[in-house]
């Protein structure tokens, strides 16, 4: 398996997570995290690259 650079927002988002859900992962865990969530991010990017209609509404607004 070749190594793949963890952008640094992926470390710090799983340091955070750890701390809320009082996790405590070894290096070697969260390493093999952090690559889940980079390949999980190359995945993704494709669709978050797909240019949407300006007259789509993106998301509705719920009130109360």
């Amino acid at each position: 398996m070749k190594n793949t650079p963890v952008e640094p927002q992926w470390a710090a988002y799983v340091r955070q997570m750890e701390s809320v859900l009082a996790l405590e992962l070894d290096d070697a865990r969260r390493q093999e995290l952090l690559v889940q969530f980079s390949r999980i991010a190359q995945m993704a990017q494709p669709l978050m690259d797909l240019p949407l209609d300006p007259r789509l509404e993106i998301a509705g607004v719920y009130r109360a």
